[in-house]
């Protein structure tokens, strides 16, 4: 029992410096610590929403402001057609933007890492079933297919995590594939298999925390991927009209006309805040993979 206990605290603190020794490499990144504080910031902007812009602002029934209205002290973005506060609406819009962002890329990330070593583990007819699977969604565009998805399911942001996890696991599925491929060509799984561990066994045990790391990296870039296909399909009319998101703002601004009546105060904030968020979702990502894959420091 001691002994147990002692190779546990043991793991333990080997796992509790690693992951130090990770954040020590991640903050000497100064372009990927400027991401994580950017997004930390964004994230509690879009969770203090309630707080910082009530519901009861967006409630055209009840606003007093002027339609169209250009920024200024009482309106620091301005109004919309409608006469809401844009400010408002982008920080209620990047609930939903999130929200989907993270769910899709969670979705992704699951099919991809379970089907990545699944078709790196086995070998014959279910690697190749699997390999084949892999190669149709890596052929066909993803935003393409989830645009069909989302035609035929319906709008709304269900369907949108749905078709955004459903058509972009496959590069994260022949990443992890190549990473258990390599793990499993190492000595100590094969003196797994000689005391006779089962499949389960190594891929629960030795395959999937090795390839966690990897996928964490992989998960940051997946997410920007993912806001963006999700502003695209709400761009075109498949997103949940009931609710406000960076995607819909800029197709609200194009329906009503304010892109091309010079209304440059509803059209200039989603689209900077997609690409600010995407960008640093990209330095954070990019951070990630220095720490895992030593090779890339330094480039």
């Amino acid at each position: 029992m001691n002994a147990t206990r002692t190779a546990s605290r043991a793991a333990w603190e080997r796992r509790r410096a690693a992951a130090a020794d990770g954040w020590k490499q991640f903050r000497s990144n100064r372009a990927g610590l400027t991401g994580l504080i950017v997004l930390l910031i964004v994230v509690a902007l879009a969770l203090l929403a309630p707080v910082l812009a009530p519901e009861s602002t967006l409630d055209v029934t009840r606003l007093e402001s002027l339609q169209n209205e250009p920024p200024s002290l009482a309106n620091p973005l301005g109004t919309d057609p409608s006469g809401r506060s844009v400010l408002a609406m982008l920080l209620w819009g990047s609930r939903v933007s999130l929200l989907v962002g993270f769910a899709a890329t969670a979705v992704s990330m699951v099919i991809g890492t379970v089907v990545g070593m699944a078709a790196g583990h086995f070998t014959g007819a279910t690697q190749a079933v699997l390999m084949r699977i892999i190669d149709f969604f890596l052929v066909v565009p993803s935003l393409v297919l989830a645009i069909v998805l989302s035609s035929v399911l319906g709008a709304g942001v269900v369907t949108i995590v749905a078709a955004i996890g459903i058509t972009s696991w496959a590069s994260t599925a022949r990443l992890v594939r190549a990473q258990t491929l390599t793990i499993e060509s190492r000595p100590y799984i094969d003196r797994s298999w000689a005391l006779g561990a089962g499949d389960a066994h190594v891929i629960g045990r030795h395959v999937l925390p090795a390839v966690l790391p990897l996928v964490l990296a992989n998960t940051t870039l997946t997410v920007g991927s993912a806001i963006i296909a999700e502003s695209t399909l709400s761009f075109l009319g498949l997103g949940d009209s009931s609710s406000i998101s960076w995607g819909s703002m800029l197709k609200s601004a194009l329906d009503t006309g304010a892109a091309t009546a010079g209304f440059w105060w509803f059209v200039l904030p989603p689209g900077v805040a997609i690409v600010v968020v995407v960008l640093c979702f990209t330095l954070v990502g990019r951070a990630l993979e220095s720490v895992v894959n030593p090779t890339l420091r330094g480039r």
